[in-house]
């Protein structure tokens, strides 16, 4: 079997093949907005694209159902775009190339999709069903939620009228999350003037490379390296020992990802070129070893560059490698109250440094609100010290769980009745948009739950297909047990 459509069951992976065809990364969903107008229309429901792009399809009971609680359906519609850099590809144009790899579902050298387009295709079908059993059903399709939650933040009072939200944007089948993190942005930013090239050096290109990068919340626990440390920290050494001079470096390119690769471009003094090829091949073999479990195919390597005519003033390149060097990134506090689960983390996504500008930006998470606070202030602090500019911004709330949840209690019931287990109840160190779609819209009573995916937001994404069975029957037997009004 190579081809998707032809797993089981069809109702999703049809649709999810569809997805996988429409191009949709973050802030560029013109054309899956427009798809998903279209299938509510063709499917004769009342539809609704409200004035930030999020599509709402009302779908009314079945026969016998109508006394039923009301249901939203919802997830997001846009995809994190990433890619191997040997991949030619362009995801405002093609489509995304799946591959079966035994139990697994993934992608030809780029992110599958698969979060949150499983969840999407769920709720499509539900929509296109003709057969289920089910209450009141609205499928909310929000956009650009992997950069800045901008359709859940835009999502306005009475468009809805469900009282329960089903939210499918997890990634662990059998689990049922009843929290997430909150996030906020922090960006520093500095111009520079920079200074003609030293002569008597020789010019280098250092590359960091074949980390596996990640999903800036789940996996952040995973120890993995992020490659901007990873440069950063052997700038510093090179700086120390051999007075190299900078002329660019830069690394990551989403918040939301882990950094996977970065590169610099430095100025060694002649005399010293011998020993800084040793350097960089002492800290290949150093972070081989440290990172042995997480990152057995890290690479740090460089070779002979073209001479630049410009390189950052020696003051400031002091000053920008030290501060990115100690910008606190990773896990920052595990959570007292869950165990196991991240409470408090950063992830440095973006480094910068080239043609007279300085750039920084990180994504902090916590389901603790001051905590989340105190961790953007001590980072904000980091770059004040090199005067930079900070800015604050993005910030979205977390979800705090409700043990009492009465569909919570319902969906344990019939986990439990129909797979013979009680399903595990976790919250999540991501940003689900429960929070936001909560604070609009305050009585809803949510649940979040999907199938099993690994790696999101990275080339390496892969979605379970046994799960997706599993989450498939889940659902339509939660449908079918929604409680009276």
């Amino acid at each position: 079997m190579s081809n998707i459509k032809d797993l089981k069951p069809a109702e999703i992976w049809k649709h999810f093949h569809t997805l996988t065809q429409i191009p949709r990364p973050s802030k560029k969903e013109a054309e899956i907005i427009e798809y998903m107008k279209k299938f509510g229309e063709d499917l004769g429901l009342e539809t609704i694209v409200d004035e930030v792009g999020n599509v709402i399809i009302k779908k009314p009971a079945t026969a016998g159902m109508e006394n039923r609680k009301g249901v939203v359906l919802q997830g997001h519609l846009d995809m994190v775009p990433q890619k191997n850099n040997d991949r030619d590809f362009d995801f405002e144009k093609d489509p995304i190339e799946t591959l079966i790899d035994g139990e697994w579902v993934t992608a030809n050298g780029t992110t599958l999709g698969a979060d949150n387009g499983i969840g999407v295709a769920a709720a499509m079908a539900v929509l296109e069903s003709t057969t289920l059993k089910h209450g009141p059903v609205e499928a909310l399709f929000t956009i650009d939620e992997e950069t800045g939650m901008t359709g859940a933040f835009g999502l306005k009072p009475g468009l809805l009228d469900g009282d329960i939200l089903i939210n499918m944007d997890s990634e662990d089948e059998g689990e049922l999350y009843v929290g997430c993190a909150g996030g906020i942005d922090v960006s520093a930013s500095k111009n520079y003037t920079e200074e003609d090239a030293p002569a008597g050096h020789e010019a280098y290109k250092v590359h960091v490379q074949g980390l596996k990068g990640g999903h800036s919340g789940m996996d952040i626990p995973l120890g993995r390296a992020n490659a901007n440390k990873v440069l950063f920290r052997f700038l510093m050494q090179a700086e120390s020992d051999l007075k190299i001079r900078l002329a660019e470096a830069s690394g990551g390119d989403l918040r939301n990802a882990i950094p996977r690769e970065s590169h610099a471009i430095v100025l060694v003094p002649a005399a010293d070129g011998g020993a800084f090829e040793d350097l960089v091949s002492s800290y290949h073999e150093l972070y081989r070893n440290e990172f042995a479990e997480t990152e057995p195919d890290l690479a740090v390597s460089c070779e002979s560059a073209a001479m630049p005519l410009k390189v950052v003033p020696s003051t400031e390149q002091a000053k920008f490698i030290r501060a990115l060097f100690a910008c606190p990134n990773g896990v920052q506090r595990m959570s007292q109250s869950m165990k196991g689960l991240v409470e408090t983390s950063n992830n440095l996504a973006i480094a910068s440094i080239k043609g007279g500008t300085f750039q920084a930006y990180n994504l902090t998470r916590s389901s603790v609100d001051s905590a989340k606070e105190a961790t953007a202030w001590k980072i904000a602090a980091v770059f004040q010290l090199i005067d930079a500019e900070v800015k604050l911004s993005g910030e979205y709330p977390g979800w705090k769980p409700n043990m009492d949840s009465p569909i919570l209690k319902t969906c344990q019931e019939v986990y439990n009745k129909n797979f013979g287990k009680i399903p595990e109840i976790k919250a999540i160190h991501a940003g689900l948009e429960c929070g936001l779609l909560g604070g609009v819209y305050p009585n809803f009573d949510m649940i979040s739950f999907g199938p099993t995916i690994r790696f999101p937001h990275s080339p390496d994404e892969k979605v379970k297909i046994d799960t997706v069975k599993l989450f498939w029957e889940f659902l339509v037997h939660i449908l079918e047990d929604i409680p009276a009004k």
